[in-house]
């Protein structure tokens, strides 16, 4: 999680990398009261605790044509088995040489490389690097799962 982000969001809610792996070495309770301590801080920051409780794992249209999915998916797992790979697998879904279940495509939020807009048959990477200097990037989807247009702000 370090590698995909994760100390920045630590950062902001006050918290301090280092004391959360001291609290790993001294066992349960350290965890507990520096994990308290970030969602006590999380849950004052105005609408991030109805964010955080929100979010999905991954979305799919009514058709089931496309797939968006943070960062990753793990081909060999079901979509109900996927966990955490979705949004910290490194696994590039641009590689994708078969379709994943019945979807079209696998639209994804997150590329480890922050390529920009890259299309493939099976996939579409939209990470411009936002939060990092880049630009943040949205894209409209045709049903089908064609990019109708491309916004970068």
């Amino acid at each position: 999680m370090l590698r995909a982000g994760m100390e920045a969001t630590v950062r902001a809610y006050g918290g301090d990398l280092r004391q959360g792996f001291a609290a790993s070495r001294d066992g349960p309770r350290a965890i507990t009261r520096w994990t308290g301590s970030l969602r006590t801080a999380m849950n004052a920051a105005p609408g991030h605790t109805m964010l955080f409780s929100a979010l999905r794992h991954a979305a799919f249209t009514e058709e089931r044509n496309l797939l968006f999915v943070h960062a990753s998916i793990d081909p060999s797992r079901p979509l109900a088995a996927q966990g955490d790979a979705l949004w910290w697998g490194r696994q590039d879904i641009l590689d994708l040489a078969t379709p994943f279940e019945r979807f079209r495509r696998i639209v994804r939020g997150v590329d480890h490389y922050r390529r920009g807009v890259v299309e493939r048959r099976l996939a579409v990477s939209l990470d411009g690097g936002a939060g990092h200097g880049g630009p943040l990037i949205a894209a409209c989807f045709g049903a089908e799962g064609g990019v109708l247009e491309v916004v970068e702000v």
